[in-house]
């Protein structure tokens, strides 16, 4: 369970920084990373970290699939947590 916990912590750290990478590379007009990419490493536990990555660095708050996507990810994550907690490891 210990590795979990590390697991999402560094997902969440890449998410957030990839957030702040990509709105640098926007402004500077280089190679982008993906959106595809960005919305990947919500879905793979990196939710908490998007969400905060989009308003720290102002980024793609403007994007429906973003603005609402990010939140629904992270709404689902939680619900998906609390029916393992409570039926699947009680």
């Amino acid at each position: 369970m210990k590795i979990f916990y590390y697991y999402l912590i560094i997902v969440n750290l890449i998410a957030f920084f990839a957030y702040g990478l990509d709105k640098y590379k926007a402004k500077k007009q280089l190679w982008r990373i993906p959106e595809a990419t960005l919305i990947l490493l919500a879905i793979i536990g990196g939710s908490p970290g998007a969400w905060i990555g989009m308003y720290v660095w102002h980024h793609k708050t403007k994007h429906l699939k973003f603005k609402l996507g990010i939140p629904v990810i992270l709404l689902i994550q939680l619900i998906g947590i609390w029916l393992i907690s409570n039926y699947l490891l009680s």
